[in-house]
């Protein structure tokens, strides 16, 4: 399956309570629209530095990475990410990579989104657009 970019908008969950507490107001959150590589091999999400950073979310952790071409490596772990896409919204963790320049969206936020891969429309759609379905046994 090839990759393709959608448009996602991350912010830092902290935050978003916080303004619903009205600790903060609206235009406080720190939230950003950045590229989202849909990769249905990868696993989780992945964010860059960067992105972290001026989100100011909390590292708590690291995880061992594995790349397409066979390196490891100790990553980083970013906390309560909140990521909309398509009017659907969860909050997530998320693995932080340096030099990374665009987010990474695996199959975890996928199915957490309840999102299918158009491969010919190169989207990711809604299972039903009415609602999220979660799958139990």
């Amino acid at each position: 399956m090839g990759r393709f970019s959608v448009e996602i908008d991350l912010a830092n969950d902290g935050d978003l309570v916080r303004a619903s507490a009205s600790l903060i107001t609206p235009d406080q959150v720190r939230r950003e629209r950045v590229r989202g590589v849909v990769d249905s091999g990868a696993t989780r999400l992945v964010i860059p530095e960067a992105v972290a950073r001026r989100l100011g979310l909390e590292m708590s952790g690291t995880t061992q990475v594995r790349y397409a071409d066979g390196r490891l490596a100790v990553r980083p772990i970013a906390r309560r990410i909140s990521l909309s896409y398509g009017g659907r919204e969860s909050v997530f963790n998320a693995i932080v990579e340096p030099g990374r320049e665009s987010v990474l969206i695996g199959a975890i936020v996928m199915e957490d989104l309840d999102l299918l891969i158009d491969c010919t429309g190169q989207r990711l759609v809604p299972r039903d657009p009415k609602q999220i379905i979660s799958e139990v046994e």
